[in-house]
């Protein structure tokens, strides 16, 4: 299995840090009439909004992060890591496509439900799957060279789907609180930071199945 450079470690950790700070920061600046728990994140980086500059700075670096992470996380299926870097080009497009200070925006919402769907499925697209002599228990011999490594846990099947899928009902139950429940601002924080963790558990779990002997 392929390593991981150490830079991919940062990027993946950067995320969610610059997600959090960013909401947390441009919140303050926006005023006590601001509600996290009812008001969208999308609020804090629309046209005229009192942290619109650090919001949205924040939102373009974490899709960079994400960008320089798939870049960098060569154990996983191809396919996963473009899917990831989607999901970050999406989050740089808000930057481009901000929400109006009142109403609705078609672009924005496109762009928003484009992200969330790569950043929901890319976890079971960068699933690798063990060898099959590893599956069946057989062994190579000495003159093949070392045997092939085992994925992963974050590139494993069981986690994958499973993150994948709280990924889906998160998003869910975001449409329910929005439309419904009046949660909005809570129920998009923790979506998004999930998404935003997702690869830190990912790049984590292969940097310690780098360090296990061959």
């Amino acid at each position: 299995m392929r390593s991981v450079p150490q830079w991919v470690l940062f990027s993946s950790f950067s995320a969610p840090v610059l997600l959090v700070g960013g909401w947390a920061v441009s919140g303050q600046l926006q005023g006590p009439a601001y509600d996290p728990a009812s008001a969208t994140i999308s609020i804090l980086a629309s046209d005229g909004a009192g942290g619109y500059w650090v919001m949205t700075s924040a939102l373009v670096a974490l899709g960079a992060c994400h960008v320089v992470t798939a870049c960098g996380l060569r154990p996983a299926a191809p396919a996963g890591r473009v899917a990831l870097a989607g999901g970050g080009l999406s989050a740089m497009l808000l930057a481009l496509f901000p929400a109006p200070s009142s109403g609705g925006s078609f672009s924005h919402g496109v762009v928003v439900a484009v992200g969330f769907s790569l950043l929901a499925v890319w976890p079971v697209m960068a699933v690798r799957r063990a060898t099959p002599a590893l599956r069946t228990g057989a062994r190579r011999r000495a003159d093949d060279g070392p045997r092939a490594a085992v994925p992963p846990w974050g590139l494993r099947p069981g986690p994958s789907v499973t993150a994948a899928a709280l990924m889906w009902l998160g998003g869910a139950w975001f449409l329910l609180a929005l439309f419904v429940l009046d949660a909005a601002g809570a129920a998009e924080r923790v979506l998004t930071f999930a998404q935003s963790f997702w690869p830190l558990v990912v790049v984590l779990s292969c940097v310690r199945d780098n360090g296990r002997p061959a």
